[in-house]
């Protein structure tokens, strides 16, 4: 059997199974942990211990054990998808505590010489992070380092290592809350990357820290967002970035325009609360899109948004390879297609199989779920929609001044547009996200999200079969 024809046949195969459901399994199973748990119960890939202390007239971080014994705010080279345990121990008895915020992790504060607090994260996205401490004054008086994530495997001479290139779609930075304006910094990095599409087949993406869709950036309307971007030494192309959420000519793209092994930085003000689509702009600026390079800003409004239990990250885009739907090896881009806009994959968060097989979205009965979900295309809208649910609130646009949509069955997202979706389930099993244009199932484009608890048969069963 050709492999087209297998792998349609097994993606059919999986989506009758997928929507027959499968509530008493949910029932049994545990339920899932909190993303930092799941960090820390894995086994620690490397480990740091850095220690508090003073140098040269300054308050900072001082390496202890390993390669950067002694050194003062070392930076920390780690390997692409390693669990990272950090140590913090005080060593000269004020308050200190360590955060990355944008890898969303923080240690406890500690008090006193000789007290520690550790903290675990994954390292998913390449590029270059700020490590320092939050107390009040201390970053500026000289807390801060840098963590260097890096591929995990060097490239052979000419070649590339495919991997995977799917964002977790739990992968997003803690809710702004009610907090004043202020500066806010993020480092991207342009990365060019043989990645997974599909069960055999492999392509040549591009990405913002070689993930799809790109980190999601979180601010504050009013803040001044300062924004590094960076362009991979060993890429082949110019990239830049526009980002919707920008007053300014091109959204930032003239001004961030880099070659391989530049950096450029953008300097702007939020002006306007909104969940709000980035991508690259340089170019064909249809190709840099459908390779992978998008994400998405949300710019929080005065206050917040409305507490949820979980929140979830998910964007939709299209890829046109020269080779069909299925086909094995590394495909092709093709310019006939994207111009023709016939693609031959459809894809939440940049894969086949990311929300089914790699990162399904899970949670529990009764809790409050929110989705960013966006279409960075370049090109088709989606009709999204979650099988077996209604959305209790849609911020319908990405708008989060307007009052939301309520009771919603399906939302229609434009190509550079995004939606935030509320709801909750009361029942366990395993519900669908699809874009309604349901042909599209069968080019890829299907996620699933995961609930577990137990089942309250007052709202949902069937009838026990005839004997």
């Amino acid at each position: 059997m050709p492999p087209c024809s297998r792998l349609r046949r097994l993606l059919l195969a999986a989506s009758a199974l997928a929507l027959l459901g499968t509530p008493a399994a949910a029932q049994t199973q545990s339920s899932p942990p909190a993303a930092s748990t799941q960090v820390v119960a894995q086994h620690a890939d490397v480990r740091f211990t850095l220690r508090t202390g003073i140098a040269q007239g300054k308050m900072v971080f001082i390496g202890k054990g390993g390669t950067i014994d002694g050194q003062v705010n070392p930076t920390l080279h780690v390997p692409e998808g390693a669990v990272v345990q950090i140590t913090l121990v005080n060593g000269e008895g004020a308050e200190h505590d360590i955060a990355l915020p944008e890898l969303h992790v923080a240690s406890q504060r500690v008090v006193g010489p000789g007290a520690s607090s550790t903290l675990v994260f994954h390292a998913a996205d390449i590029g270059t992070f700020a490590y320092f401490c939050t107390v009040p004054g201390h970053r500026a008086a000289g807390m801060e380092g840098k963590v260097e994530v890096e591929p995990a495997t060097a490239p052979a001479a000419g070649a590339r290592q495919a991997v995977s290139v799917s964002r977790d779609p739990a992968d997003l930075p803690p809710p702004v809350g009610d907090r004043e304006p202020r500066t806010v910094h993020y480092d991207l990095q342009a990365i060019e990357r043989v990645g997974q599409l599909d069960d055999g087949a492999t392509y040549d993406f591009w990405t913002f820290n070689g993930r799809i869709p790109a980190p999601m950036l979180r601010v504050r309307v009013g803040d001044t967002v300062e924004l590094a971007l960076k362009n991979a030494p060993d890429s082949t192309m110019l990239h830049n970035i526009d980002l919707h959420a920008v007053s300014g000519p091109g959204g930032g793209a003239p001004l961030t325009e880099v070659a391989p092994g530049e950096s450029r930085t953008l300097v702007f003000k939020a002006l306007h609360p909104g969940l709000f689509v980035y991508h690259c702009a340089t170019p064909m600026v249809a190709n840099h899109i459908s390779n992978g390079m998008y994400g998405m800003i949300l710019v929080e409004p005065v206050g917040g948004l409305p507490k949820v239990d979980r929140e979830f990250y998910v964007m939709q885009g299209e890829l046109y390879t020269a080779g069909h739907f299925g086909d094995s090896g590394l495909q092709e881009f093709s310019v006939d297609k994207l111009l023709d806009e016939r693609p031959e994959y459809f894809l939440f968060n940049g894969g086949v199989g990311a929300l089914t097989q790699e990162h399904p979205l899970r949670a529990k009965v009764g809790e409050h779920i929110r989705i960013f979900f966006g279409v960075g295309g370049p090109n088709f809208t989606s009709s999204f929609h979650v099988i077996g649910t209604i959305f209790d609130r849609v911020y319908n646009a990405g708008s989060l001044t307007s009052p939301p949509l309520t009771d919603v069955q399906t939302v229609s997202v434009p190509p550079g547009g995004a939606t935030v979706i509320d709801l909750s389930l009361p029942t366990p099993g395993r519900f669908l996200l699809v874009d309604h244009a349901l042909s599209r199932m069968e080019r890829g484009l299907l996620g699933a999200l995961l609930v577990q608890g137990t089942a309250d048969p007052s709202i949902y069963r069937g009838d026990a079969p005839e004997k």
